[in-house]
């Protein structure tokens, strides 16, 4: 797919992965919505980025807001490109440190936001994209954003691991659901990246992950994330494949 002279929608665009993904394809000459729950994220996201970006401030699991989403960027152009990173994560052990049962409650809601607004997300997206006259033999594609943690989740992770896992098992279905239409689904797993969930952080807590990914050994940047996703949508033979991009990291239980 050739990035010039159409639109796309950028979720949890306004920090971290989805911002850098934002700006790659804006200097490509693409028109980007991005859509985040934060109205402060999206304001500074948009001085950052210029006149070729709008903000639309949405929940990726309403339809509604979604749908206001995808409306404005076919306003913007031609809709041909989704690259989801909207997603949260949060601790719950089944049997927390106390006794008690983890919170159901908790996982539902992590669930929620990681699986569910991607599924919301996507479906809205490809019943738009499906409208579109093909472009050597394309009509859009779509980059989900799952994480290593669907193949090795830690201790704690339980609710982010199973909707993780969930975008990668239905990233193959959706391809193959998709390629009726001539839209291609393809999902990145990163590792350990450096991003507002690590900001947190003390400098050598970050250092001590980034020394335990085999090579490069450094956390990754949200430039590699972005220009992985750029790649997917330019490569049409790239389709229903989960491509992790953690540095050959592998996950330990803590």
């Amino acid at each position: 797919m050739k990035l010039a002279n159409m639109s796309a929608v950028v979720t949890g665009g306004g920090s971290g992965l989805g911002l850098a993904t934002a700006r790659q394809l804006i200097d490509r000459g693409v028109h980007v919505v991005i859509c985040d729950l934060s109205e402060e994220r999206g304001a500074a996201a948009l001085d950052a980025l210029g006149p070729r970006a709008k903000f639309v401030k949405a929940d990726v699991c309403d339809p509604d807001d979604m749908s206001k989403v995808f409306d404005e960027a076919v306003a913007c152009g031609e809709f041909r490109a989704l690259v989801h990173c909207a997603g949260l994560g949060g601790p719950v052990r089944l049997v927390e440190k106390d006794g008690t049962p983890g919170s159901l409650e908790k996982f539902e809601s992590i669930v929620r936001i990681n699986l569910i607004g991607t599924f919301n997300s996507l479906r809205l997206a490809a019943a738009r994209m499906a409208k579109n006259e093909p472009i050597d033999g394309e009509r859009g594609a779509c980059v989900l954003t799952a994480s290593v943690a669907a193949f090795e989740g830690q201790i704690g992770q339980i609710p982010y691991a199973s909707a993780k896992a969930g975008v990668v098992g239905m990233t193959l279905v959706a391809a193959r659901d998709l390629a009726q239409r001539m839209i291609r689904v393809c999902t990145i797993a990163p590792g350990i990246f450096d991003t507002p969930l690590l900001a947190r952080l003390p400098e050598n807590v970050k250092a001590s992950l980034g020394a335990s990914v085999p090579h490069p050994a450094r956390l990754g940047t949200p430039d590699e994330f972005a220009l992985t996703a750029l790649h997917i949508l330019e490569n049409p033979m790239l389709n229903g494949e989960t491509i992790r991009l953690d540095g050959a990291i592998r996950m330990t239980p803590r």
